[in-house]
């Protein structure tokens, strides 16, 4: 349906009912959700800021816009945004829908899974109560610390750890007994929780923590919400979703589901009201946007549907670039409901003489666009569907073929010279950011062209060092970390008598840097 220009001809549209059927939030059939929904003459908002969009093989990642919104959740966002309401009102009536749909006590819905454990864990915290939300992240005087098993921790714990609360690891059932007291405000937890051969089962953690009174607050932000749903059954109070990945809702939404006080406090802590979650701000929009995604989950979408059809892409896009000696693909089937198929593609580096990082900018510096996790020194990746339209994966299959058809051959190992110094010993190394530097400490043993060795930052107590040098090119690769977050840093530059200098990479993510390092 191509929607009329002008906003208040889009009014009398909706006013007249003919897209009420798409955007009816609490019953009446939506429009199949297999629709592909008008994508209008050209990306032009975008090419008018000089940004060229791309053929998404990521899915749900967050940097590259999430997985591909609904038709009818673009409609009823559409419609949500000619009209104003009170955000309370309208969260009133959403969340007790979102739940209801789920199987839930309550809901709520936030900004992304990461704004829906902020204000879990702000709710565990302070628990409604407004000085202690006012207090927060000042966690002084209160419950303050956060149990996380060993093997559950990641980058994105920095959404409980933005509430003020200490980290507190365990590894067995023992430990987490000795580290539950009164000063533990939650129990947290990835959804790598409900995998097989962990030291102890969701079951086992939620009941541990439940008979010291602790709620147990789970990031499950990739998943898609199953009913029956496996975390209530094991006991968990209180879980997180994403709205833009496999729900395929508005990308910045989410959904926090579980206990009903619990809730109601995640709520009150959190945008419109003026306290600790001001900034985890969610809008009218959004709200409708994802009450319409869950809708769909339960009344005309067809995961095995989508599954079967993504499938279908796959087997076209593997039997075009297997075409390709050296060239291998396979079609890798998710353990359980939550998740998707993905397609692992590899190459025999023989054959084929360019690492996945090159590949990758091949197909994102092409015309059309395609972006891949294609990343980094290694001979393969994965595809994923639920960003591509339908007839992208034709495009896909015709550039991998090209690229991997035109590829050089094998990369002869680059000759080593003689290392023109030696760099055994202890370093002070200055690397300077963006907008700040900092200091580090490191210590060498030099073998022939081999450097290994070990490190201090201001806040990685001791990480490790491995590299060569030949010639005067020296190249260092470090591994530290520090709470759930592992750094990897590539350092390469020259090395001349007593001083090395150089850029540093310091993850895909996070862009380079200068360093300058000096013998101690």
């Amino acid at each position: 349906m191509i929607l009329p220009k002008t906003p208040s001809s889009r009014r009398a549209l909706f006013r007249s009912g003919l897209l009420a059927r798409l955007a009816g939030l609490f019953g009446g059939a939506a429009a199949a959700s297999t629709t592909q929904p008008a994508r209008g003459a050209g990306p032009d908002v975008y090419r008018r800021l000089g940004v060229e969009p791309f053929v998404n093989c990521t899915s749900t990642y967050t940097i590259n816009g999430g997985s591909r919104q609904l038709p009818e959740v673009i409609a009823a966002v559409e419609q949500a945004s000619h009209y104003h309401v009170n955000i309370d009102e309208l969260m009133e009536k959403a969340g007790p829908r979102i739940a209801a749909l789920l199987g839930g006590e309550a809901a709520m819905v936030s900004s992304g899974a990461a704004g829906a454990v902020t204000c879990g864990a702000a709710a565990c915290v302070a628990g409604g109560d407004p000085e202690k939300m006012q207090k927060l992240p000042d966690t002084s005087g209160l419950r303050s610390e956060c149990v996380v098993p060993k093997w559950s921790r990641s980058y994105y714990d920095h959404a409980v750890r933005a509430v003020g609360v200490r980290m507190v690891e365990v590894d067995t059932l023992e430990s987490l007994e000795r580290a539950l007291s009164s000063r533990t405000a939650l129990a947290h937890g990835q959804a790598n929780l409900l995998a097989p051969g962990n030291p102890f089962t969701l079951r086992q953690y939620t009941e541990a923590c439940h008979k010291r009174g602790v709620p147990v607050l789970i990031d499950a932000a990739a998943d898609l919400p199953l009913k029956p749903n496996p975390y209530l059954a094991a006991g968990v109070d209180l879980i997180a979703y994403s709205g833009g990945k496999i729900l395929r809702g508005p990308q910045t939404s989410g959904v926090l589901l579980g206990r009903k006080d619990l809730i109601r406090a995640a709520y009150q802590v959190s945008s419109p009201h003026i306290t600790f979650g001001r900034s985890v701000k969610v809008s009218k929009e959004e709200i409708v946007g994802l009450v319409m995604a869950i809708e769909a989950l339960f009344s005309t979408r067809s995961r095995e549907a989508e599954d079967r059809e993504w499938l279908g892409w796959f087997e076209h896009i593997r039997s075009r670039i297997e075409q390709v000696p050296g060239v291998t693909a396979k079609i890798v089937m998710p353990r359980d409901r939550s998740y998707y198929p993905t397609l692992q593609i590899d190459w025999d580096p023989a054959r084929i003489g360019f690492e996945a990082g090159e590949l990758g900018a091949r197909l994102l510096s092409g015309s059309p666009r395609v972006m891949t996790h294609a990343e980094g020194e290694g001979h393969g990746f994965v595809l994923r569907p639920a960003a591509m339209y339908p007839g992208e994966h034709t495009i896909v299959a015709e550039r991998l073929y090209e690229e991997f058809r035109k590829a050089p051959g094998a990369k002869p190992k680059p000759a080593m010279h003689p290392p023109s110094a030696k760099l055994a010993g202890r370093w002070e190394v200055t690397i300077t950011f963006a907008a700040s530097s900092t200091t580090w400490n490191l210590y060498l043993d030099h073998d022939g062209h081999d450097l290994r060795g070990v490190y201090r930052s201001p806040v990685v107590p001791e990480g490790t060092l491995a590299g060569s040098i030949s010639g005067e090119r020296v190249e260092i690769r470090s591994q530290g970390r520090h709470e759930g977050m592992d750094f990897r840093y590539v350092f390469t530059g020259s090395a001349r008598g007593d001083r090395m200098e150089g850029n540093v990479a310091l993850g895909w993510e996070d862009g380079s840097a200068s360093w300058v390092a000096r013998r101690v």
